[in-house]
């Protein structure tokens, strides 16, 4: 007949009459705790809750950002795009970078600069979608442009502009 019991630090264990099970169990048990001597057990509850884990940015810095600090008021001079369909992403990025122009440091390149303060002036959908490009994608301020505007200003918008001006009488 098997018995359930739980041990000192919280786990079931299966307790039965035979005296080998018992002692392979031990042994076991034994074994397992050196191995994880400052390993924490964890219960089912905390492999139930989700971790958090991050996705290394798309983003890669040049070696002069670690010497990039900028006060955080110039966050709130930043134009935001939410990426919806009515927004125009030409005039988000000429508000960008007029606002970027308007801050200068030695230390490091306007390039630089620009891929810092970007992901600031996303929100919503716009976010999502820089969030979920792969890492290491963007090395530039030129391919961050690229990306933005292939996404958000499609070709069927720039193909409905074309049919208005050959169209216009």
């Amino acid at each position: 007949m098997r018995v359930w019991s739980r041990t000192l630090n919280g786990r079931l264990s299966r307790k039965s009459s035979s005296f080998s099970e018992n002692m392979a169990e031990e042994d076991n048990q034994s074994l397992h705790n050196e191995n994880n001597e400052n390993n924490r057990v964890r219960t089912l509850r905390d492999h139930m809750n989700p971790t958090r884990t991050s996705a290394p940015s798309c983003i890669i810095f040049l070696p002069d950002a670690s010497h990039f600090n900028f006060k955080p008021s110039i966050i709130q001079l930043l134009p935001i795009f939410h990426g919806l369909e009515l927004e125009n992403p030409y005039l988000h990025l000429r508000e960008f970078e007029k606002v970027c122009n308007t801050y200068y440091n030695l230390n490091c390149s306007m390039n630089t600069i620009r891929l810092k303060l970007f992901p600031f002036s996303l929100k919503d959908k716009a976010k999502t979608w820089l969030q979920n490009l792969r890492s290491g994608f963007i090395c530039a301020w030129d391919e961050m442009q690229q990306q933005f505007l292939k996404k958000f200003f499609s070709s069927h918008r720039t193909n409905s502009f074309k049919r208005q001006i050959t169209t216009f009488t």
